[in-house]
């Protein structure tokens, strides 16, 4: 979230009133911001340089204010101010309008078409009669700052100009040429310099450096002149100095160049809304004519108002209120959102201002209204939904696979998703137009520009960064790849796989078989054509010739195993041959599937039923009487809906045909009183259609329609208690007795201390970033049970070099999240911590 920061005297002048810290920071909770910190420049100063270099800062109280990042309306003093006016009833929103100049004759603005290769559109506003303060002034510049760094990305999408229209005069062209041709003064410069010069320039600029990459390798430079030839700016580098705006500028001319239209309209729409506050009339705006390439024509700023409909209905049902359409109208137009009821039904007339562009849809226009009403104001509910978690079905066959894989002797290895197109393609000898990667349209380094297609090279990257472990290495990875899918809507899809790999002197492969067969015999999936799996000879250019298979299941490929060329071997920097297999596991997801692998591998909450081949299924409740009563009595009822309070089931920890049973004894829906029985009455209806599967159960809950003659009541019947006392009480000594037992052998066994070695990925935030003095952070970590390593620095790209550094760690006392924390606390120097390897020792 953006983080604004207003002087916090200049900010209640503004208000009308002051407020101490909690008053303000319960105001800014209503209105959905966050007061984050209360500080002054002189104490970020000394905190982030020292008290030198604070020594002559200003001591005023600033209030860093923390906004959502899509409010730009809030990004500076003006519009926080008037939006929380509005917020409190003390004024209205006011109406923002596009006024033609007194001459009659607006300024214009000519783009050409060589802007086309560059940054192709342009918009402009000019706030005629603008009146400027110093606290004024520096708002205006701070938010074309905070804009540049928000929703211009940078300037990478909108850059924004300002000029002082006095010092210059249209018609304006935007135009673009060499940077050998252009030539002029920027902004407070004391010489002309070309294009060129000014890129070597700024390349030590602190803050103009981060811009240069945007257009320094374009043939041409965007450049825009006035009709004397003299130059505004150079977007998205730097002004003119001949333009610049001063305390004495009376009329501003902004214009804002992008490679986004919709973008730029933002931008400049909050610019001079925000600002034109300050001129003789306020809130207009005087329009500009944009001459676009093609030669139309637009008027600019827009300052376009728009209209929705919505229901009262709609909004109260998604809060979780119950008010009138009218003061849902009232709430809406506290948010700067003018609304009123149209007298149709319970419907809702919504204007969308200018300075809104965050509201898309109506869900956005709820949580105004949301914010208005007071989320403390929003009364508790229990949900009248209640839905039982699982887990996912995909989730559970890879968790399960991974504890049988474990136990045949290999390793988990878990790698990054994405990786370098070299990685995917060539070292494994296939051409990057056959992968079905996709790829990352702007990477920042060259180990990440595509999506993984295959688990295979973080494997074989992991063997290469563990060649000193002593052999075989045996590693195995069951992970997401992704790959280019047109039928999905977002072109791609994700597929779950498993690869494993076994290195040695010897290549090994039938230890890969064999593991692929006892995967195999774990999904029950019978070794067979046609019906079950096998396996045929294929060609594959990552595998060597002749020793390569694909896999079949059910008649349709699933992946490849065999032995892997000796030139990939070589392109991962491996020195022995090496055997794989990887197959996609989604095609063998199925309930029986994951039944035999509970009972092979069983989770900590998994408990075992017998599964019988065939359960005839109930045709309907034969009595209503069970062990909890008779549930067609309230009575009844209410002892199963006590007994559920802590249950999801009614017996044990799966639906099973005691639920069912109990379920078919109850007469109707329960009563929304008794939330506990209704939460499982829902739940256990969603597995009615598969109901003579669910497992049987060995206690009886029903009762026969006519109970044998008994002198005890229903209330009485004791369902856990034992037909002798002694007997109780004698198995109770006995089981102490033998927990004593246990207990004290336990004790005398020595303690294993678990240990694991684990290889840190520090990066830095730069190239400029003193790596010494980050790893002397890093190794300044202490933790008991932490012991640092070895360490080397590898090249990222882009000059910028990353930190290894290995260690080891008791389990027991420190955790990776731990390490984590602690190292990137240093913010000054790590930018972030990855795990690139994990090993238990």
């Amino acid at each position: 979230m953006p983080t604004v920061g207003v002087k916090r005297d200049l900010l209640f002048k503004a208000l009308g009133r002051t407020y101490t810290d909690e008053e303000f920071d319960e105001l800014c909770f209503e209105f959905g911001l966050e007061l984050d910190e209360i500080t002054s420049e002189k104490e970020i100063i000394s905190r982030e340089q020292g008290d030198v270099k604070a020594a002559g800062a200003s001591d005023v109280i600033l209030y860093k204010i923390d906004v959502p990042a899509n409010r730009y309306d809030l990004l500076c003093l003006e519009g926080l101010v008037r939006g929380l006016q509005v917020f409190k009833n003390k004024m209205e929103a006011p109406r923002y309008k596009r006024v033609s100049p007194i001459s009659g004759k607006p300024q214009k603005l000519i783009i050409t078409k060589e802007t086309a290769a560059v940054r192709s559109y342009a918009v402009a506003a000019v706030l005629r009669n603008i009146t400027f303060t110093q606290e004024r002034y520096d708002s205006f510049i701070e938010l074309q700052e905070k804009l540049h760094q928000n929703i211009c990305r940078k300037r990478s999408l909108v850059a924004i100009g300002t000029h002082d229209l006095n010092t210059i005069s249209g018609p304006f062209t935007y135009t673009a040429k060499p940077p050998g041709d252009i030539s002029f003064k920027p902004l407070n410069q004391t010489k002309e310099y070309t294009a060129t010069q000014l890129m070597s320039l700024y390349k030590t600029d602190s803050h103009l450096r981060h811009y240069l990459h945007i257009i320094e390798d374009m043939p041409v430079y965007p450049i825009i002149y006035d009709s004397n030839g003299i130059v505004l700016s150079m977007p998205p580098i730097i002004n003119g100095d001949h333009s610049k705006i001063t305390l004495k500028t009376k009329n501003v001319f902004v214009e804002c160049t992008a490679t986004d239209l919709t973008k730029a309209k933002i931008v400049l729409d909050m610019m001079v809304t925000m600002f034109s506050e300050y001129c003789s009339q306020p809130f207009t705006v005087e329009e500009v004519e944009v001459v676009n390439a093609d030669g139309t024509t637009s008027i600019y700023p827009e300052l376009a108002y728009r209209k929705e409909k919505l229901s009262s209905k709609f909004v109260n049902n998604k809060v979780g209120i119950n008010e009138s359409t009218e003061k849902i109208a009232q709430l809406l137009t506290r948010m700067c959102l003018r609304s009123q009821a149209t007298g149709i039904a319970d419907e809702i007339e919504v204007e969308i201002p200018p300075t809104r562009s965050d509201v898309i849809h109506a869900c956005d226009i709820m949580e105004d209204a949301a914010m208005a009403f007071g989320f403390n104001n929003i009364t508790c509910t229990t949900p009248r939904t209640y839905t039982i978690a699982n887990q996912f079905p995909l989730n559970k066959l890879t968790e399960l696979l991974r504890h049988d894989l474990a136990a045949a002797g290999f390793t988990e290895a878990l790698n990054f998703a994405l990786c370098s197109k070299e990685d995917i393609a060539e070292k494994l000898g296939k051409k990057i137009t056959e992968t079905r990667a996709v790829h990352i349209s702007n990477p920042k380094t060259a180990e990440f520009q595509v999506a993984r297609t295959t688990l295979l090279p973080g494997l074989l990257k992991t063997i290469a960064a563990n060649k000193k472990m002593p052999l075989p290495l045996k590693l195995f990875e069951i992970s997401d790849v992704v790959l280019k899918d047109d039928t999905k809507d977002v072109g791609a899809r994700n597929s779950r796989h498993i690869c494993a790999v076994y290195y040695n002197k010897s290549p090994g492969f039938e230890v890969i078989h064999g593991l692929l067969d006892r995967t195999m015999q774990l999904l029950a999936v019978k070794a067979a054509r046609g019906g079950g799996y096998h396996i045929q000879a294929a060609d594959d250019s990552t595998f060597f010739p002749g020793r390569c298979a694909e896999i079949f299941v059910h008649g349709k490929s699933v992946g490849h195993l065999g032995v892997l060329h000796p030139q990939v071997i070589n392109n991962f920097e491996l020195t022995m041959p090496c055997s794989a297999f990887e197959m996609d596991i989604e095609p063998l997801l199925g309930h029986t599937a994951e039944t035999h692998l509970t009972h092979e591998v069983p989770l900590q909450e998994a408990i075992k039923h017998k599964f019988p081949a065939e359960v005839k299924a109930r045709q309907g409740a034969t009595s209503s009487k069970t062990v909890f009563g008779d549930l067609s009595t309230p009575k009844a009822l209410k002892a199963l809906n006590d007994f559920l309070v802590d249950k999801s089931y009614i017996e044990g920890y799966v639906a099973s045909q005691a639920d069912v049973a109990v379920f078919e004894a109850v007469v109707s829906t329960p009563s929304p009183t008794l939330c506990h029985l209704l939460r499982w009455y829902n739940h256990i209806k969603s597995f009615y259609r598969e109901r003579a599967d669910l497992p049987v159960v060995n206690k009886q809950f029903m009762l026969p329609e006519t109970p044998p003659t008994s002198t005890n009541s229903d209330e009485d019947i004791d369902l856990f208690g034992s037909d002798n006392e002694s007997d109780s009480t004698e198995a109770a000594r006995l089981k102490e007795e033998r927990l004593a037992e246990y207990a004290a052998k336990k004790s005398k066994k020595p303690t294993v201390i678990a240990k694991s070695s684990i290889l840190l990925e520090v990066k830095p935030w730069d190239d400029e970033t003193d790596m010494v003095k980050m790893e002397e952070c890093v190794r300044s970590v202490s933790m008991d049970g932490l012991l640092w390593g070895q360490s080397k620095l590898v090249p990222v790209g882009y000059g910028i070099k990353k930190l290894q550094i290995g260690c080891v760690v008791e389990d027991d006392k420190v955790g990776t999240d731990q390490l984590e924390e602690a190292i990137t606390a240093f913010e000054k120097y790590v930018q972030s911590v990855d795990v690139a390897a994990f090993n238990k020792i």
